[in-house]
């Protein structure tokens, strides 16, 4: 199995990075190295987490309080939303309407 992060994820994980470099020196770095490290864990066991909205499963980060939502498309994994779970719910789930 394949890991795809898609641009929309990546924008999250940059808006993730800075709001925690802003709160501590390296610590912008450690949050990217977690959730790297979380999405690394989707090739064993990509599929078994939660749907979410009935198109994603989201898998929660073990270290910070964000979720990786993605999907399976042809033997790939397609990283698709990493978002922050301290916003407003409905903001999240306008993030997710928002993803193809």
């Amino acid at each position: 199995m394949k890991i795809s992060i898609q641009p929309s994820a990546l924008s999250d994980l940059r808006r993730g990075f800075w709001f925690y470099e802003g709160r501590g020196r390296s610590l912008g770095g450690y949050f990217l190295d977690s959730l790297y490290s979380d999405i690394d864990s989707l090739l064993l066991f990509a599929g078994t987490h939660p749907l979410h909205q009935g198109r994603f499963h989201r898998m929660l980060s073990d270290r910070f309080p964000f979720a990786v939502y993605y999907r399976i498309e042809e033997g790939v994994v397609l990283v698709v939303a990493v978002l922050d779970l301290r916003r407003d719910p409905d903001v999240n789930a306008k993030s997710l309407q928002d993803v193809n």
